[in-house]
């Protein structure tokens, strides 16, 4: 069921200021407790109140600026005040150029809301980033868990609750309001160049339970988040960055494979999903597929119609090769919202989106009503969250939170967790205190200070066991050479992957295997931990790996 257009109204509260003066509670007809933020997307329906309001006040540029979420300028507010001013958006997403320290960061935030305050109905911002965790981060400040499939590793969606929950913290105390995160991707592709570890696993029921508890958890500690990327971008062997993938796949398989975890967060109402720049023929069906953020049959046939979601949809970034192979960007940003999207995340040309999205009002291809539904899908997730009526953010109480030392603890906690020990011969692990260990290859300085840590003996030569840290060795003769080196020698090698557990396949004799699925410190520590018998592996394989043989009880080879 669409959200429904509003009619007459009584007269509007408009601007940020209004919103907090003039709108008693008893005019909107809500307490000061209906107004704090939902506590959970799969609680009661959310009816929203001051969104219409704001909605029956705006001008068509008011409308068309919410459906755009604009890649911030420069590291301070002021270097966003003609972009602001001119186009009036509904957000604005961070990048690592834009960010320095706590501090900056804090008072960016707290800047580009108040410049929106100013601008028309003094909208509040969705201050958006990409704060998956792992590969996938943005903040050069705050605490780095390690990838979701190390997550999925654990089997424990407490530990997933944690990650987001924390994450949560120190981008809210950052004054950013919105993550794009948690993946719900499948990787059924071990070649996958973009999603990989990025993946909860291949799968789809771990998946749907990680990924949606991950998505109410930000939602919970007052961040909303974006389940990405619909209908699935886990069985692709090309990166839709930089060209336009193709999934060939039934829909039936789609069904059984792809699916569950958007399923799964439909039915828990998340608060926004991203699409993917993914061509898939079978599930378009038209003589001329499109890509599926431009696709009707995708978004508005699927995912509205036939799951069921009338929450916010945004496109993947615009700038991105996979969606911009066939049209150009104006006409892009009308497609997108045929299709049955919200936002625009990112065009590259916000001028030319603006100008071919008036246009085709004006000349009927869209009508004024199809903006308003997405406007306000837009403003009632900001009133859901409570985006309408915070203040900004406060700079010198960010670091408080930022820098809290249990949020590291929580991180190893995951990061222990996590590990996998897949092939352990002759009980070569643990190690005992005072094995002479050489480290080589990737994460070799904190894995050497983690094996210091537990009683091994680091040494350059005359080892009696060799570590070598991996991360893609099937593609890296440099990695494979430190094990077939060592193995020459007659060494017994430990083979710590901090990457996709793939590289199994690359050491098909390797006598110690240890998936830690992350290139964080704390998972090179955690691996550290396990190699010295500090910590018990307790992980499971997340993804199917021929002959890998791992019992889900303990961890250790059959």
């Amino acid at each position: 069921m669409k959200l429904p257009v509003p009619h007459a109204l009584a007269p509007a509260c408009v601007g940020l200021a209004l919103i907090a003066t003039a709108c008693s509670t008893e005019e909107v007809g809500s307490s000061p407790e209906d107004n704090e933020p939902q506590p959970s997307p799969s609680a009661e329906p959310f009816e929203p109140v001051l969104a219409p309001r704001l909605l029956a006040d705006m001008d068509l540029d008011d409308k068309i600026g919410q459906l755009l979420v604009l890649t911030a300028q420069g590291t301070s507010a002021a270097e966003n005040a003609l972009m602001i001013e001119t186009y009036r958006p509904g957000g604005v997403i961070y990048f690592d150029a834009n960010l320095t320290d706590t501090q900056q960061i804090a008072t960016m935030s707290a800047g580009v809301q108040e410049l929106a305050a100013e601008q028309g109905q003094g909208i509040p911002l969705f201050i958006g980033i990409d704060q998956e965790q792992g590969l996938v981060v943005r903040l050069p400040v705050g605490t780095r868990f390690p990838d979701a499939m190390a997550v999925g590793a654990t089997g424990d969606p407490e530990l997933a609750a944690l990650r987001a929950s924390t994450t949560a913290a120190e981008l809210s105390a950052l004054g950013v309001n919105l993550n794009y995160a948690p993946d719900a991707d499948v990787n059924t592709d071990p070649n996958n160049p973009v999603i990989g570890i990025r993946s909860f696993g291949s799968d789809p029921d771990l998946v749907a339970e990680m990924a949606v508890t991950e998505a109410n958890a930000y939602s919970e500690n007052g961040v909303a988040s974006a389940v990405k990327h619909f209908p699935g971008h886990g069985d692709t062997d090309v990166d839709s960055h930089s060209g336009l993938p193709v999934i060939d796949l039934p829909r039936e398989q789609w069904e059984a494979e792809h699916l569950p975890p958007f399923r799964a967060a439909v039915e828990a109402d998340v608060d926004m999903i991203m699409t993917a720049h993914v061509l898939m023929p079978r599930l378009d069906g038209g003589e001329d597929p499109e890509p599926a953020t431009l696709s009707p049959a995708l978004i508005d046939g699927i995912l509205r119609d036939e799951l069921g979601y009338d929450g916010v949809v945004t496109t993947d970034a615009l700038n991105m090769e996979g969606v911009r192979q066939r049209h150009d960007d104006g006409e892009i940003a009308v497609r997108v919202l045929e299709a049955g999207v919200d936002q625009l995340l990112m065009p590259p040309d916000p001028a030319a989106a603006v100008a071919a999205i008036r246009t085709a009002v004006e000349e009927g291809r869209l009508t004024e009503e199809r903006i308003d539904e997405s406007v306000l899908r837009v403003l009632a997730l900001k009133e859901k969250r409570g985006v309408l009526e915070a203040g900004p953010v406060d700079p010198a109480a960010a670091g408080e939170v930022v820098d809290d030392p249990s949020h590291v603890e929580a991180a190893q906690r995951v990061a222990d967790a996590s590990a996998t020990l897949v092939r352990n011969e002759g009980d070569l692990l643990p190690l005992s205190e005072g094995t002479a260990v050489s480290v080589q290859g990737v994460g070799s300085d904190v894995l050497s200070e983690g094996l210091t840590e537990a009683g091994m003996n680091v040494v350059a030569d005359g080892a009696d066991v060799v570590v070598v840290g991996t991360n893609g060795a099937r593609g890296s003769q440099e990695q494979r050479g430190m094990v077939e080196s060592a193995r020459a020698r007659g060494l017994p090698v430990v083979v710590v992957s901090q990457g996709g557990p793939y590289d199994l396949e690359a050491f098909p004799e390797v006598e110690g295997f240890l998936a830690v699925y992350s290139a964080v410190d704390v998972s090179a520590n955690a691996a550290a931990r396990v190699i010295g018998g500090r910590v018990k592996p307790t992980g499971k394989l997340p993804v199917d790996i021929p002959g890998a043989g791992v019992d889900a009880g303990t961890g250790l080879t059959l």
